[in-house]
């Protein structure tokens, strides 16, 4: 019985360490990866992005001109719009409650964005939601079922930057490029030989388009938005083993 309080006190602490942000950029590397997986292959197969809000806004934008290039495409963004904030509020409040840098709120972050990537992936690959690939534009009403993939995705990608913020890491908000490229330009050392933030938003740049070129052609060679999705849940999978081995302050 002893023995049993002692690997639950052990556990207990371990969850509740705060961790060491030292070298967590290259955790959120990958974020800035994935980002570029998802928003590419969803933006291929119901023409609205799931992290960058900001060409959601102008999608939604169009659309009260009727100028939206697929039927109802503005509800699809205005959905990941409203998601998206909801995700983070939701995931903000978790770390505020589990503790900002502990183990246990960024394995439990983690965990959610991995699953909710992998349940999206299974609701495709299992024919309960429909792809909208080549030819779907041309419906009069898309199948509304498209709308859940968006609020899925839309929450958990979230989770990626309310993470950045919390382990303090602003130059690499892992969904937004627009705010980083103008931080990179007008950083006031941006040519020195030694210059981390910079190093740190070259990076994530170049990640998030490297992850958006192999999501577009994945998914042009499979014609399926499923093994992006399995890839990117992997790849949020390993990253919840990484932050539970993650040394503590």
């Amino acid at each position: 019985m002893d023995h049993e309080k002692g690997a639950f006190s052990g556990l207990s602490t371990a969850f509740k360490a705060e961790l060491e942000p030292q070298h967590a950029d290259l955790l959120l590397y990958a974020c800035c990866l994935t980002s570029g997986l998802v928003d590419s292959t969803i933006y291929r197969a119901y023409n609205t992005f799931v992290s960058m809000q900001t060409g959601n806004t102008i999608f939604v934008g169009l659309g009260a001109s009727h100028q939206n290039l697929r039927p109802y495409g503005w509800a699809r963004s205005l959905t990941s719009i409203g998601c998206f904030i909801l995700g983070s509020f939701i995931f903000s409040r978790l770390h505020r409650v589990l503790g900002t840098r502990r183990r246990g709120a960024l394995m439990l972050s983690f965990t959610l964005q991995a699953s909710i990537i992998l349940l999206t992936a299974g609701l495709v690959e299992g024919g309960a939601v429909s792809s909208a690939l080549a030819g779907a534009g041309s419906q009069a009403i898309p199948p509304w079922d498209q709308e859940v993939p968006i609020v899925l995705l839309s929450l958990q990608s979230a989770g990626q930057i309310v993470a950045s913020r919390a382990l303090g890491f602003n130059e690499i908000p892992t969904v937004v490029i627009t705010s980083l490229l103008c931080d990179l330009m007008s950083d006031p050392q941006l040519f020195l030989m030694r210059n981390v933030k910079r190093d740190r938003r070259i990076i994530a740049f170049v990640l998030t388009l490297v992850g958006a070129i192999v999501g577009g052609w994945v998914t042009k060679v499979t014609g399926a938005i499923s093994p992006i999705l399995f890839l990117s849940a992997g790849i949020k999978g390993v990253l919840v083993l990484a932050w539970a081995f993650w040394k503590a302050k």
